[in-house]
């Protein structure tokens, strides 16, 4: 059953003896897991900076102006329909913020404000105010202040200019007020469910074992190799107590497979200091095949009647580098890294001659694991 209050009294007086030793490669519960219903929510909104020295939207930017004759209008101020005001110191940005887990009413929230038009900087602007909704479309909080810009942008009169950072982006910090509460299902929920970031069966059976053996049997099951139920007290304060104690609980974590990362974008090779290699031959050469275009000019003799050709002539050449063979030799575990990258170093591969040779190592069984490609 689930412990009642005077439990966990009880078990917050024995924690110290009950808790097993901290393991060498043992991290705390919350480490590995997410708590469902404790979650970040992204809000966003459509806004005006202004106050801006002449680096606002341009006249093509239409919706610019628009936004400024609707806001005018709420306050009385009617233009033509016929007017097209031209705004130099006005640009649309999109507002955007996170919401914390169980935030509440009145707390603030740090805003990123980017434009969205043609904008040449937003410095010493100031966002007017903005409302900011959910994915549901309510609006959740509101936005207003002057912006940090990091950025700068100058520019002469020739066209001539030198940009620094991002100037069309900023930072409000606490420039947002969380005005309506994102309802989660932690509070209302019977169980705790604990999701895994890194999903593994021996992790998951090590979580539930652990939560099993320190607060009753049965109070954890592990459903899957990432997600694990806990049975938890229902009463607010109860809860938080019991979270609490799962917080300090140790666990030890499934050994994960180590990785050789290659960013084929960048050349960027990591390989994870674990990986092996087992007994393998592997050779490493060029074959450069070389065409050369030349054009001959053929005269005719003088008073034979013939006429001046090109005759085109093409040299082909085939150059193999003499390749080198290097087998790695079988330990009691496979090669370490650094006998990987020293073999690596001496046939002289470049960093895609190496991916190579990790991909048909990979393929033919020899490599001890996981590559992956980005």
């Amino acid at each position: 059953m689930v412990p009642n209050l005077m439990t966990f009294k009880h078990i917050l007086l024995a924690a110290g003896l009950v808790l097993c030793p901290l393991l060498a490669s043992a991290r705390p519960l919350l480490s590995l897991v997410d708590i469902q219903g404790i979650r970040e929510n992204q809000l966003v909104g459509y806004g005006l900076v202004v106050g801006l020295s002449g680096t606002g939207d341009k006249n093509q930017t239409k919706f610019t102006s628009q936004s400024v004759k609707n806001m005018l209008s709420q306050f009385g101020v009617q233009l033509p329909a016929n007017v097209d005001p031209k705004l130099k110191n006005v640009a649309a940005v999109a507002v955007n913020a996170s919401i914390p887990a169980l935030a509440g009413k009145g707390q603030s929230l740090d805003i990123t404000v980017s434009s969205i038009g043609d904008a040449k900087s937003l410095r010493g602007g100031t966002l007017l105010l903005t409302p900011l909704k959910g994915v549901d479309g309510q609006i959740y909080a509101m936005a207003q202040g002057n912006l940090v810009v990091g950025g700068v942008n100058a520019q002469g009169n020739s066209g001539t200019g030198i940009t620094i950072n991002i100037p069309t982006a900023g930072l409000i910090p606490n420039g947002g007020i969380i005005e309506r509460e994102i309802p989660s299902s932690f509070l209302t929920s019977t169980d705790v469910v604990l999701n895994l970031k890194v999903p593994g069966f021996n992790t998951a059976r090590n979580i539930e074992k652990e939560i099993n053996r320190v607060f009753g049997p049965e109070v954890a099951m592990a459903e899957s190799h990432a997600r694990i139920r806990v049975r938890a007290p229902h009463k607010a304060s109860q809860r938080v107590t019991f979270l609490a104690m799962l917080e300090n609980l140790e666990v030890e974590q499934q050994k994960k497979l180590d990785r050789v990362v290659f960013n084929a974008r960048t050349g960027t090779i990591v390989v994870g200091k674990d990986v092996r290699v087992h007994t393998a031959a592997v050779s490493h050469g060029n074959l450069t095949v070389s065409v050369v275009e030349n054009f001959n000019v053929s005269q005719p003799n003088a008073f034979s009647n013939g006429k001046t050709t090109v005759t085109p002539s093409s040299d082909v050449s085939i150059d193999q580098e003499r390749g080198k063979v290097f087998i790695w030799p079988e330990g009691n575990q496979g090669t370490s890294l650094q006998s990987i990258v020293d073999a690596v170093n001496s046939l002289g591969a470049s960093p895609n001659d190496l991916m190579s040779i990790l991909i048909a190592l990979d393929e033919s069984g020899a490599l001890d694991g996981e590559l992956v490609i980005l």
